[in-house]
């Protein structure tokens, strides 16, 4: 990479109300849809609006600007129609009145991203374009102070300007996977192919836009002539010169050169040109020179090429290379083609890939992975969607329950053991009716906590209404069950007191809130909490409030530790009373537990509560204690807690999926990363908020298992076992792969699943103790009542499956 230098001596420009005071300003270009990523879940992404505009004045002044669609919606729908008129316009004569589109330049927040900033400016452009790794291309804007602005990335297949033209059937717009190539892409549009690449050409009307040889991906903007000079160089292969005696009128003739040295005849056709596979698409035709191009222009386009063709050529050997049946044959190639699986010299499989720069080629498994997964989530839609419109006569004729886990044929085979049956009925949740059913008039309880659990862990909480905060008190022990409304309202005073002389050992207290370790921990819960849940109303505003309740005690002590201001673009969102309240129920936290104190995650966890609660800081306390009393394994500094766990489900799936096992070891993959944000958080980031709270309550009421996330987890793995045994071969094809789950999981049937796998589980459990009994019993007694055979088979299956005391704990409830 290239070191991206500022100039100091070079003036820069910080957006300011300065430029967005007086004058008009003239937008000269639009594109819609293009992103902004403020972290890595797509659920985040920020779309809006890329502009140029001039500054109309006696010198104009020209911008790049960015405005989210929120900020354009502000300001109403006659500003929305100026940027849609001005993306559809094909062509435009600056000077033209007639054509002109006005826009007043909203004014950027630090929230929202959005920036806008004179050309005169910017040192430089990173522009990346789509490839196999990433369907949408960026581009990164670097300022002349060394401020990098928020990546931009070009969602053409979203965007009027590139679907405009071509418009795909409605039916296949948003559920069609790969994306549709856009008719850009396909050259409808003046041969750019995507919309960086438009904006690129666009600049260069109004700057001099010089690309880096140094570094493809950089383009200069207005450089200076020192770095005209470093990045106009030339660079070229080693063995270029080849290329260029093979063009000459002496390449046939006595050549110093040896023979197995000269080169080939160079074709003026691409290679790759007539292929249709979606890799060989992929690949950018190497430039050609034409029959009238003098011999000069022909050398130099060779030498620009020559670099290009050189890594096309060793990623195609080294694509040969990586099939497992070329692996017995690397030790015994010869060296130069040995270099090309590992650039060390040592034939340890799997790390050439990134040594050997071929990413976007082994991504291409994880392309097809995610592709068939989706085309088999649509076929079993399908099929439901089928089985439901049978007459009912025919569809009792079907099996009762159809799934995909492939672990029901390995216990009926071992164990003859029935297939069991979900329990679960999420269309009928527990409303406020059922929900008063079970008390009586002194608000002791008509049902058992068993009984209760058991309802819940079944149907769910309906989430209308404030039912959800009221249940989740008792799922979650902080309210005794068995218990009057009397008793539980003065345990709860007892904890709304505790929870005042816990705060109170730091709220107002300055020589404790201004300690150094102090400091730290409300650093690191503020860094947290201004980037949990922001999407949730209670933590979507922006603007500050002090409580006035806190007024006189805390005299204007505001929480956060870092400055709202404008400094801030790009690095923390601005906070809020909510978002402070939440931060105060996590130090306080730190006071309560001092040998855990605040770990990286736990907002995560206390975010749902706070809001699930309404604001009650007390109840959202107590409730995120009694979480973290179940979860406190998680955050042990050590990780041994989260060791331990991923060590549990391994051997789980060991248990119940031995051809899952045995390819996750061949993959290196048993260490199971690529589940350790799923148990670490519960899932807190692979399904959507509301689908969240749903999975807690469930997990909370330990029906069936203290630890029935790891059955979640086997489930989730079991749904996409056939996916990634077909077309993941690496660790890191897994990771990614199962990283890109997130928000496409289908909760009621993986809990589902999770529930069967779990009384799978338990039956063969069951069963095993039977047989070890029964053969223990056999052989004290010194009694034969099953032959040779069958008697020595089932003494395999026995010590086959030794069940250790962590799996033993699986079946274990907290009730």
């Amino acid at each position: 990479m290239v070191e991206i230098k500022s100039r100091p001596g070079d003036p820069s420009h910080s957006p300011s109300s300065e430029d967005h005071e007086g004058g008009r300003f003239r937008l000269l270009y639009s594109k819609s849809k293009v992103y902004v990523n403020p972290t890595v879940y797509a659920r985040d992404n920020i779309p809006g609006f890329v502009a140029l505009v001039r500054r109309e004045a006696i010198n104009p002044t020209y911008f790049l600007a960015w405005l989210p669609e929120r900020l354009l919606n502000e300001k109403g729908q006659t500003e929305w129609d100026k940027f849609i008129k001005a993306e559809e316009r094909i062509s435009f004569d600056e000077e033209d009145e007639a054509d002109a589109v006005l826009i007043d330049m909203p004014m950027p927040r630090p929230e929202t991203y959005a920036f806008s900033v004179p050309l005169t400016s910017i040192y430089s452009l990173i522009v990346q374009s789509p490839s196999l790794s990433s369907w949408y291309g960026s581009m990164a804007v670097n300022l002349i102070n060394g401020t990098t602005l928020p990546t931009l990335h070009f969602h053409d297949d979203e965007s009027r300007s590139f679907t405009a033209q071509q418009k795909p059937p409605a039916d296949h717009q948003h559920n069609t996977y790969p994306p549709p190539q856009s008719p850009a892409a396909s050259g409808s549009k003046s041969g750019i192919s995507w919309g960086g690449e438009d904006l690129l050409n666009r600049l260069k009307s109004y700057a001099f836009i010089l690309r880096s040889s140094l570094q493809t991906t950089l383009y200069l903007v207005d450089p200076s002539r020192e770095d005209i000079e470093t990045h106009s160089t030339q660079v070229f292969e080693d063995d270029a010169v080849d290329d260029i005696l093979a063009q000459s009128s002496y390449a046939n003739s006595h050549s110093p050169i040896p023979a197995h040295r000269r080169p080939r005849p160079i074709s003026t056709t691409n290679p790759y040109s007539q292929r249709s596979s979606i890799l060989h698409r992929s690949l950018n035709s190497p430039p050609t020179a034409s029959s009238s191009s003098s011999p000069s222009q022909a050398r130099m386009a060779l030498l620009q090429s020559f670099s290009q063709i050189t890594r096309h050529a060793a990623h195609a050997a080294q694509q040969i290379l990586s099939h497992p049946l070329a692996k017995p044959i690397v030790p015994h190639l010869p060296d130069p083609v040995k270099s090309l699986v590992n650039a060390s010299g040592d034939l340890e499989w799997g790390s050439w890939v990134e040594k050997g720069g071929v990413g976007e080629f082994e991504s291409a498994r994880v392309y097809l992975a995610r592709w068939a997964r989706i085309v088999a989530e649509e076929g079993e839609r399908a099929r439901r969607r089928e089985a439901q419109a049978l007459p009912t006569s025919a569809s009792t004729e079907l099996p009762s329950e159809s799934t995909s886990l492939g672990i029901f044929e390995l216990l009926q085979s071992s164990s003859n053991l029935p297939t069991p049956k979900s329990t679960r009925d999420p269309t009928h949740p527990v409303d406020e009716r059922t929900w008063a059913g079970w008390f009586n008039a002194d608000g002791s309880p008509k049902i058992g906590n068993d009984e209760m659990r058991r309802q819940v862990f079944q149907r769910g909480i309906n989430p209308k209404g404030t039912l959800r905060k009221e249940i989740w008190s008792f799922v979650l022990g902080v309210y005794e069950w068995d218990a009057t409304h009397v008793q539980r309202t003065d345990a709860w005073e007892a904890k709304r007191k505790q929870y005042r002389e816990l705060k109170d050992q730091w709220w107002g207290v300055p020589e404790v809130f201004d300690r150094q370790d102090v400091i730290e921990e409300r650093h690191r819960i503020d860094v947290d909490c201004r980037r949990t849940d922001r999407a949730q109303p209670l933590f979507a505003s922006t603007t500050p409030t002090i409580d006035p309740v806190d007024d006189e005690k805390g005299m204007h002590m505001r929480y956060s530790t870092i400055s709202p201001g404008l400094s801030d673009i790009g690095a923390q969102a601005p906070t809020n009373d909510h978002v402070e309240r939440m931060a105060s129920i996590l130090l306080t936290y730190n006071f309560y537990d001092t040998d855990l104190g605040y770990v990286q995650g736990m907002s995560d966890l206390c975010a749902p509560v706070y809001i699930v609660t309404d604001a009650d800081e007390e109840l959202s306390f107590w409730c995120f204690v009694a979480i973290m009393a179940r979860m406190k394994q998680n955050f042990l500094r050590d990780q041994s807690g989260m060791k331990r766990q991923l060590s549990t489900l391994q051997q789980l799936i060991h248990v119940m999926d031995p051809d899952l096992y045995r390819h996750l070891e061949k993959a290196d993959a048993l260490n199971l990363f690529f589940c350790f944000r799923w148990i670490l958080i519960a899932f807190k980031r692979e399904f959507p908020f509301e689908d969240v709270l749903r999975l807690w309550e469930v997990l909370w009421t330990d029906y069936y298992s203290n630890s029935f996330v790891l059955f979640v987890a086997l489930a989730v793995l079991e749904s996409h076992r056939d996916v990634i045994m077909r077309y993941l071969v690496e660790f890191d094809e897994i990771l990614k792969y199962c990283n890109e789950l997130s928000m496409t999981i289908e909760l009621d049937t993986t809990l589902a699943q999770a529930e069967v796998l779990f009384l799978s589980f338990a039956q063969l459990v069951a069963d095993m103790d039977r047989r070890r009994a029964e053969a223990s019993s056999s052989s004290s007694g010194d009694v034969r009542r099953r032959g040779k055979t069958q008697e020595g088979a089932e003494d395999v299956q026995v010590k086959h499956l030794v069940l250790s005391d962590d799996l033993r704990v699986l079946l274990q409830t907290g009730r």
